[in-house]
């Protein structure tokens, strides 16, 4: 049902519903989206105005963020950043808004960077996906992300923090604000919500330091606004798979000639199942869940009626739906996982950004 809902929502603001009922629903969610825009500019304004209060962390804050609501590739931009500033010998602290997981925005230490302290039904699947995938980083979750930090900072005294999803979040001052756009589609229709998916209009770019063009397939791409921000590109690779239950990395080819299944419950299961395909594993049957699904009795059977129905010999998914399956792994039989790669193709201009943030 709740797929069936977002499917209709999403059709219906990018205009492939054309009904007269569908047609007088969108009327009115323009009207509501001018509203809503009006009071996402009175905020901002607020902010800079310092009308609303602004707080301060002892140590640089970087930002990454996005305008439309939806997957744009933050997860894996928030761990190459961290990976490379620990490269340099830095601690890094993310500090995330737990979002879906049972701590409800209470703020809590997920991984003091050598231990976990939650699972992913507590702090969310990205949170835990990022502290179970880079040993030594610092996770804490928490709807109030100053306070985050200073519990960050009480127990594990990191160097630099990371704002998970914090484009929006201007209530904590940041030094380098990065803010993502999907190359194929960067604005979608260009409204903000309820009759588009920006959460605040498009002049909110601004705000940004620097902007990363995420999901790039090569060809050119221009901004549907102008902009004196530095601009970046990225592409999202699937490099190969490795088994849910551990070991090494392996190529796709070695499913050459079996069946399998892919799944995934996250922003864009589409776009999942697209980079599979580009990437030379051909599922022949896939199974979309709600972002941030959780997997219960429900959503188990259906995976394991899928793979009955379909003959096939494995299952295939994201690496933030795995987090959530250890427990599963005896029901499911053969489960693997696609770890994301992600690739800049001019790396330098946000190495750039990044060493003069930390050279001031």
């Amino acid at each position: 049902m709740k797929n069936d809902l977002e499917r209709y929502y999403k059709e219906l603001v990018e205009g492939r519903k054309r009904g007269f009922a569908d047609r007088c629903l969108l009327a009115f969610l323009i009207g509501c989206s001018f509203v809503y825009a009006l009071v996402m500019r009175l905020r901002a304004i607020a902010y800079a105005a310092g009308l609303l209060p602004v707080r301060r962390l002892d140590r640089p804050v970087i930002a990454v963020g996005n305008l439309v609501a939806g997957g744009t590739g933050k997860t894996p931009t928030v761990a190459w950043l961290a990976r490379r500033l620990m490269a340099q010998g830095k601690r890094v602290a993310v500090l995330s808004r737990g979002y879906g997981g049972a701590f409800a925005g209470a703020v809590h230490l997920v991984s003091d960077g050598v231990a976990l302290h939650a699972t992913a039904e507590e702090a969310g699947d990205e949170p835990l996906l990022l502290a179970r995938s880079i040993p030594g980083i610092i996770v804490v979750v928490g709807a109030d992300r100053y306070q985050a930090g200073l519990l960050a900072r009480e127990r594990c005294n990191p160097d630099a923090y990371i704002l998970d999803d914090g484009f929006q979040h201007m209530g904590l001052h940041r030094d380098l604000n990065i803010l993502l756009m999907d190359c194929e589609r960067p604005l979608v229709n260009g409204r903000t919500f309820p009759a588009g998916l920006l959460r605040e209009p498009a002049s909110a770019h601004r705000r940004a330091d620097l902007i990363v063009l995420t999901r790039c397939t090569g060809n050119e791409v221009r901004l549907p606004f102008a902009t004196d921000e530095p601009v970046c590109r990225s592409s999202h690779e699937l490099s190969g798979y490795v088994p849910l239950a551990g070991g090494a990395l392996r190529p796709f080819s070695d499913l050459d000639g079996k069946r399998g299944v892919a799944f995934a419950g996250i922003a864009d299961p589409a776009a999942f199942f697209d980079s599979l395909e580009k990437s030379g594993n051909h599922p022949v049957a896939t199974l979309a869940f709600p972002d941030h699904s959780g997997y219960g009795e429900e959503e188990i059977a259906a995976l394991s009626r899928l793979v009955a129905a379909s003959r096939s010999e494995y299952l295939i998914t994201t690496e933030k739906d795995a987090v959530k399956l250890h427990s599963h792994i005896s029901r499911l039989g053969n489960v693997y996982v696609t770890p994301l790669e992600l690739r800049f193709s001019d790396p330098q201009i946000l190495e750039a950004q990044l060493d003069t943030l930390f050279r001031r």
